[in-house]
């Protein structure tokens, strides 16, 4: 079977790569080696309830009819309606760092205050680094981007407020350990404060199902429970792709939301990988059901991204499986939803290593998922509440889980260090969308996919 491109990866990017070259007569088609589309932004039931995978909250929130912000553009490219994402704010977020609260919300200004109130003597730098995040220009061909720990003094004298915005970026977009790169920052600070967080009614679900209905309407073929054995590569090019079960498929396009360091794999070519572009950072999650509201406990933020020392450690922990002095709480319920829900839910994110839980055996792997997060839940109680009373259900994944429904070497959550801005590989004809090529969050990846379609395949339309 011939086609104008194949797409690894029923994600986000993959999808909405799929969308963008069916809606102009591409022959296109979609393989995804799980049974279920989404990647790491997936969903699942269990116990009756049913969860999201990797989405907290949706960044680069614009109300209806927004001009010039990346999620309008995506709606328009994708032909979507904003009604139809069902998208509720977030009531407000939180930053915790030892002795210092800052709140923020979809009102810049309030953010804006936030700062002036907490750090009085920082607002001329701070106003600088506003004005320079609004005028940096985001492109797709750019150099290796320098660090946000050595560009952000040139505007902030107070380390503990450089921490402050590092820790919640850092935790949403960074492959780099203890560091961002400043085109990350850049972009995730638009996202998050310039712009702002919230979630579908119905979580990642909504989103998804929107994307896959699309992608049929333009008539693009779906291959689900069926991965790339390996890419075709003649001459140094890319022919097409091998499917687990032996099928050919014919393309010289081949656009791979797989990864980097997994692409290269596929391709037959792991030795063009340095080390250095191979990521490591990962996360252990746990969800727990309460049997009532966060809100009830006096907890209303949406999105608590915490750090109990300064300056945030950031990366694979030494000496164990799990470092809980820092990580992310999110509360779907402080979202404003038409549909109140019946049931309270906690997720608390933290970072871990890998190779240790992988290391486990069975018994011992369980136990440890138990002890490491009633560690962590009992340290995040000290910043929040204590949700461990109240909770009915937990469900729990780490390193070995990613790895297991992503491919991703070492679980790694925003794959490689080293983006490549122009989705360009070693390899002619193929090409990287979604995280690797260096937009980030939901609408990051969507415009990843939109972006790698029209340059490699619109060029024309």
């Amino acid at each position: 079977m011939t086609y104008d491109a194949i797409i690894i990866g029923a994600g986000m990017s993959g999808l909405a790569a799929g969308i963008r070259l069916a809606q102009y007569d591409r022959r296109v088609i979609v393989v995804e080696r799980h049974n279920l589309w989404g990647g790491l932004n997936s969903f699942y039931t269990l116990g009756g309830r049913r969860f999201d995978v990797g989405l907290h909250a949706l960044t680069n929130y614009a109300p209806p009819g927004t001009k010039g912000v990346p999620l309008t553009r995506v709606l328009r490219q994708l032909r979507l309606k904003h009604e139809d994402l069902r998208l509720g704010e977030q009531r407000c977020s939180e930053i915790l760092l030892p002795d210092l609260r800052m709140t923020f919300t979809n009102d810049f200004e309030h953010f804006r205050a936030e700062v002036a109130r907490a750090f009085p003597t920082e607002v001329p730098g701070f106003e600088r680094l506003v004005q320079a995040v609004r005028d940096y220009a985001i492109g797709q061909d750019r150099p290796a981007d320098q660090s946000a720990r050595k560009v952000l003094p040139e505007f902030l004298g107070d380390p503990l407020l450089r921490e402050a915005l590092l820790v919640p970026i850092t935790y949403y977009c960074s492959a780099r350990e203890d560091d961002c790169d400043w085109h990350s920052f850049v972009i995730l600070f638009r996202s998050m404060f310039l712009e702002g967080l919230s979630r579908p009614d119905g979580g990642v679900r909504t989103l998804l199902n929107l994307l896959i209905k699309r992608f049929k309407q333009v008539q693009g073929e779906l291959c689900m429970g069926n991965g790339v054995r390996r890419i075709l590569v003649d001459g140094g090019a890319a022919r097409g792709v091998e499917l687990e079960d032996g099928t050919l498929l014919e393309a010289e396009l081949v656009l791979s939301s797989a990864g980097l360091t997994e692409t290269m794999q596929l391709c037959g070519r792991q030795d063009l990988v340095r080390p250095a572009d191979v990521g490591r950072i990962t996360f252990v999650e746990s969800i727990s059901i309460l049997d009532r509201l966060p809100e009830e406990c006096g907890h209303v933020a949406a999105t608590s991204f915490f750090s109990t020392g300064v300056p945030l450690r950031y990366r694979p922990p030494s000496d164990g499986l799990v470092d809980v002095a820092s990580g992310v709480i999110s509360s779907p319920n402080n979202f404003v939803s038409d549909q109140p829900p019946e049931e309270g839910c906690m997720r608390l994110t933290f970072l871990a290593d890998h190779d240790r839980w992988c290391a486990l055996e069975e018994d011992a792997y369980r136990e440890a998922k138990a002890r490491e997060v009633e560690r962590a839940i009992a340290t995040a109680a000290q910043l929040t509440f204590d949700w461990r009373p109240y909770t009915v259900f937990q469900d729990i994944f780490t390193p070995r889980t990613i790895r297991h429904y992503t491919g991703h070497v070492n679980g790694a959550v925003y794959g490689s260090p080293h983006k490549r801005h122009d989705g360009s590989t070693q390899v002619d004809g193929v090409f990287l969308c979604g995280t690797d090529q260096g937009y980030l969050g939901v609408i990051g990846a969507l415009v990843s996919g939109i972006s790698m379609a029209n340059r490699y395949a619109l060029v024309s339309a």
